[in-house]
């Protein structure tokens, strides 16, 4: 039961980024100027990087390939997004509520993918044949 259970929970959770990652890449241009408005540099190559790290992130994650560098690697680029993008600190106060949620929405989530980190892909993975040969 394990096992599946790590699967449905990898597929989760690159639920969240694969989408996210493939609508970067159909609007870059706008995802820029998202980025860009938010006062961050360099916004097309953050932009290039992002929709890197999800779309590639997410495949990993779902076949179990370097599960614990791609769970590092989403982890770590959902914990920045979240203090550039939902900083509800610093948010208007009609926005604070929303963005707070979405803020420790996506801790909890770091908080799934640090969990992979840990334990692995598990036997249905590409790691565990990796590792079996």
């Amino acid at each position: 039961m394990n096992n599946a259970l790590n699967l449905i929970g990898r597929i989760l959770l690159a639920a969240l980024f694969l989408p996210a990652g493939l609508s970067k890449l159909s609007g870059f241009e706008g995802t820029v100027g998202y980025i860009a408005s938010v006062g961050l540099p360099l916004p097309a190559v953050g932009a290039a990087a992002a929709l890197a790290v999800e779309i590639f992130g997410s495949i990993a994650l779902i076949v179990g390939f370097q599960t614990r560098i791609a769970g590092a690697m989403l982890a770590l680029f959902t914990l920045v997004a979240s203090v550039f993008f939902h900083a509800f600190w610093s948010a208007a106060p009609e926005q604070a509520f929303v963005q707070q949620l979405l803020f420790f929405k996506n801790i909890g989530v770091v908080g799934g993918l640090l969990g992979l980190v840990s334990s692995g892909a598990g036997a249905w993975s590409l790691d565990a044949k990796r590792q079996a040969q």
